[in-house]
């Protein structure tokens, strides 16, 4: 391998395989990526290119739902197929990491799938010296994902978000990872130096909770932030943080800004900028007319702009996406924009006054752990 290692993900498109790809994103010191397209399926030349590009390959691609489990099992097998007569048309052993599931011993053509799949790459790498590694995964969740398909968490949130009432069929305990911890999975695997070339182990679960549990905490997140507008008590590195983060990713853009109540009387005028039942960091920042303030995103940090004087304009956009999202505040009607995780955001003065804005994120900077990437909006 050359100094930086190429990485390409089947099923980048989906919810594990954007995540991880813009999570290799952040690694840009080690990792460089393959970008890859479903339609590489359906292409010869395309999937044989892809595949010569890379030292690594994570096969997330897998049809999870169906009513026929049958096109399940046939989709997923062929998928891997594919792959597999790919490598061997050009000679090209790339280290695959198959992304293989917690079902794989459950009587389901779902689980079937990912077994054989498992199997297939196995017998791959022992007649073409290859290397595959596969990982055995727990229940996922983490923003945007798809409700009814992706994780029973996505469903609840956005039922809540649209102001609809979930219902627990099955209220079991679940074992849980969340995304970004997924992630970091992946790529502590795709920098690995493996000494064998054929692997399995399982990734073990963070977190373990009821149903009833999960929901009557996200039921707590739409009465505190949507209602009453007040970020929650979510400590940091915690289920808790994880769970607030992928449900207020559900929350429509058109959602901000908010406006403050604003109490004026014959001494002038108080506002108050923030409620919460966490910790954090309060900074303000003044601003000269026509300068930006920002282009930077974060992962994991829960983030406010509250524009208190001057007037200003406000950009978001997802680091996959070219949709920018644009919120204009001006501090005669005080107002807020959280800034979402995965986000890149920026600040501008618009006005021709000084632009005063508050800032509140949930956790002290720390340069060595900043949860700060930079990129332009």
């Amino acid at each position: 391998m050359g100094l930086l290692t190429t990485v390409g993900i089947t099923g980048q498109g989906g919810f594990m395989g954007t995540h991880l790809h813009n999570f290799l994103g952040t690694k840009s010191e080690k990792i460089k990526r393959v970008n890859f397209q479903n339609n590489y399926f359906d292409s010869k030349v395309n999937l044989q290119n892809f595949v010569k590009s890379c030292d690594v390959i994570v096969h997330i691609a897998a049809m999870n739902r169906h009513k026929d489990e049958q096109v399940i099992y046939d989709t997923n097998i062929s998928l891997v197929k594919k792959l597999i007569n790919a490598c061997e048309e050009t000679n090209s052993t790339p280290k695959i990491i198959f992304s293989s599931s917690a079902q794989e011993d459950l009587d389901n053509l779902y689980g079937k799938s990912k077994r054989d799949g498992r199997r297939c790459f196995e017998t791959w790498a022992i007649n073409n010296d290859g290397r595959i590694t596969s990982l055995i995964i727990p229940n996922v969740f983490g923003p945007f994902g798809r409700p009814f398909y992706n994780s029973f968490i996505a469903s609840f949130s956005h039922q809540l978000v649209q102001g609809k009432e979930p219902k627990v069929i099955n209220d079991s305990r679940v074992n849980l990872i969340y995304i970004n911890e997924l992630s970091e999975a992946f790529y502590n695997e795709i920098i690995k130096q493996n000494s064998e070339n054929i692997q399995s182990y399982v990734v073990p679960h963070t977190s373990s909770r009821k149903v009833s549990e999960i929901l009557a905490l996200l039921k707590y997140f739409k009465t505190q932030y949507l209602e009453n507008g007040q970020v929650p008590k979510v400590d940091l590195d915690t289920f808790e943080l994880d769970l607030f983060n992928t449900f207020t990713s559900f929350i429509s853009r058109d959602y901000f800004p908010r406006k403050f109540t604003k109490h004026t009387d014959d001494r002038g005028a108080f506002v108050e900028i923030m409620r919460a039942g966490s910790a954090g960091q309060t900074s303000y920042s003044t601003t000269v007319p026509g300068i930006t303030r920002g282009n930077h995103y974060h992962t994991r940090k829960i983030e406010r702009f509250a524009v208190i004087s001057g007037k200003a304009l406000i950009q978001i956009r997802k680091v996959d996406s070219d949709e920018v999202f644009e919120y204009i505040l001006d501090g005669e009607e005080p107002a807020y924009v959280d800034m979402p995780i995965w986000f890149t955001h920026n600040i501008k003065n618009i006005g021709d006054t000084e632009l005063l804005t508050v800032f509140w994120i949930n956790e002290p900077y720390n340069p060595e752990n900043s949860d700060t990437y930079f990129i332009k909006v």
